[in-house]
């Protein structure tokens, strides 16, 4: 099983970014996807997640309305986030992360995710 992040530049506040993560290796029915992001020096955190089966999506509130989050399945299997409105505390590197979930909507965040990408670095400068 393999996520591969891209799409993670350098660039200024206020424009935006598509993060994406390919996923393969497995069918990844009744998975989750969730995007996290560790800024420097700080904890990794939860950003978004989306529910394939459903189309249900969470974002933790500093993202609400500049971040989307959007999956596609016509090739592969592909999440991506949309960053818009970027900021500098938006500067991390971010992960895409899936989970085997059947408790509808988007597991806590705190819960542990079976997959891991290497992550796609994001640098915001004003």
């Amino acid at each position: 099983v393999q996520l591969v992040e891209s799409g993670g530049t350098s660039t200024q506040a206020g424009g935006s970014l598509r993060l994406s993560c390919v996923a393969s290796g497995a069918s990844f029915d009744g998975y989750t996807f969730s995007w996290f992001r560790r800024a420097p020096g700080k904890d990794r955190e939860a950003v978004s997640c989306i529910n394939r089966n459903e189309g249900t999506e969470w974002y933790r509130d500093s993202v609400k309305g500049r971040f989307a989050v959007s999956s596609d399945s016509s090739a592969k299997i592909t999440v991506n986030l949309h960053m818009d409105r970027l900021k500098e505390e938006d500067t991390a590197i971010y992960y895409c992360a899936a989970r085997k979930w059947y408790g509808g909507g988007c597991p806590p965040p705190t819960y542990r995710m079976e997959f891991w990408g290497k992550g796609t670095t994001v640098i915001i400068s004003s």
